[in-house]
């Protein structure tokens, strides 16, 4: 019988892993690949053997030709998909679709960063840059960064809809309070919301701690057809719903500076997942800066436009608030290598599996969550990704 004519394969996630995260000196970016690869290998009890598709960015001229070359590994199918944090979330849909169609069996996800190692060694004397050719030509010239492209959104929102700087600060007092009972958290120490505003300004309205540290660290995710579940070491937790949306790339094409891409990504995801923000219980969202964490959880429907402000600043964010949302500690504190994303799904499966330690979420009756939502944005919210997990 044809593919076409079957049932699709559902796909879950099986394997996850971090490698060494905070501060790396010593491995280059592609051992920690492979660090990362090897450790969610192990924690799925599957062999390499198996792996048929390889997703990564980020490295090298010929990512993933040369990760998997790397690893070892001959995939019969890619991806290198690269919107910016939005990436991860984007290639597990890719991977997914590609699963359910049977153009591959087991995709590996993985990526590895030594951003900060990179700065303190001299190997790189500048941030990021995206260039000044193409469109960011009518940008550049003016010292639009990407930092302050943030801020003049976050501005925007809150001439809009009255949003304060406390509100703001309040998702990095957040973030820091679950990342404090997170060992792997790169800064655990509690700071308060005054602590945040009377920090040094990197870009009106963000001080400092309105900021993602910088950090070195890998991740992977292996993600598998439904018949290799039976072989695996662990339950599966399932992929129900993906959505990804590209909205612009220079600001003067951004129709809204208060609405992100998440609200497309999202209500795809929600959609095709069956389910509603009302039934996640725990959403992992990508926040490089304060403001991001707050209009994805707007834009996803956890609370109206224009009212994120005052969803964030009663302490839901928290592992025992109504909807915890980075529950690692996040960008703001846990980790933050670059490209983040697949930071997201690994923490979202981690706290579906009750595996979270000493961070874990729990539920009123003690079980651990069912549902998760992991987001990730791409450039100054140009592109977003959002996958719904289950178990």
């Amino acid at each position: 019988m044809p593919l076409s004519q079957r049932h699709p394969r559902k796909v879950a996630v099986v394997g996850i892993s971090l490698s060494d995260c905070g501060r790396v000196d010593g491995p280059t970016p592609y051992a920690l690949h492979a660090q990362a690869a090897r450790r969610a290998l192990a924690d799925s009890g599957l062999g390499r053997d198996v792996v048929d598709g390889v997703a990564s960015a980020g490295l090298g001229t010929l990512a993933p030709a040369e990760v998997a070359e790397y690893l070892g590994l001959r995939p019969r199918w890619v991806d290198s998909t690269a919107v910016g944090g939005a990436t991860w979330e984007v290639m597990a849909a890719h991977a997914a679709d590609a699963i359910t169609a049977g153009h591959a069996n087991a995709v590996l996800l993985v990526y590895g960063s030594t951003a900060r190692a990179d700065i303190r060694a001299g190997r790189r004397t500048s941030d990021l840059s995206f260039g000044s050719r193409g469109p960011l030509q009518f940008e550049v010239p003016y010292g639009h960064t990407l930092i302050a492209k943030y801020a003049m959104a976050a501005r925007r929102h809150m001439h809009e809809y009255g949003t304060t700087a406390e509100q703001l600060a309040e998702v990095a007092v957040q973030a820091r309070a679950n990342a404090s009972r997170n060992p792997d958290a790169m800064f655990r120490d509690p700071i308060t919301v005054d602590d945040v505003l009377s920090g040094p300004v990197i870009a009106d309205p963000f001080t400092r701690l309105h900021c993602c540290v910088r950090s070195d660290g890998g991740c992977a995710v292996l993600l598998v057809a439904e018949e290799y579940v039976p072989d695996t070491a662990k339950a599966p937790v399932w992929v129900l719903g993906t959505g990804e949306h590209v909205s612009h790339t220079t600001m003067s094409e951004w129709d809204d500076f208060t609405v992100s891409p998440a609200a497309v990504s999202g209500r795809l995801a929600f959609e095709r997942a069956g389910v509603g923000p009302g039934d996640i219980d725990i959403a992992e969202v990508y926040d490089a800066f304060t403001y991001m964490t707050l209009v994805t959880l707007e834009d996803l429907g956890f609370c109206p436009k224009g009212e994120g402000g005052a969803f964030v600043e009663k302490g839901r964010l928290r592992l025992d608030g109504a909807l915890p949302v980075n529950t690692d500690g996040g960008g703001l504190s846990a980790c933050h290598p670059g490209m983040r994303g697949l930071f997201l799904l690994v923490e979202a499966v981690r706290q579906l599996r009750g595996e979270a330690g000493g961070h874990q979420v729990r539920q009123p009756d003690g079980s651990v969550p069912e549902l998760a939502v992991a987001s990730g944005t791409g450039g100054w919210f140009c592109s977003s990704g959002t996958v719904v997990l289950g178990r």
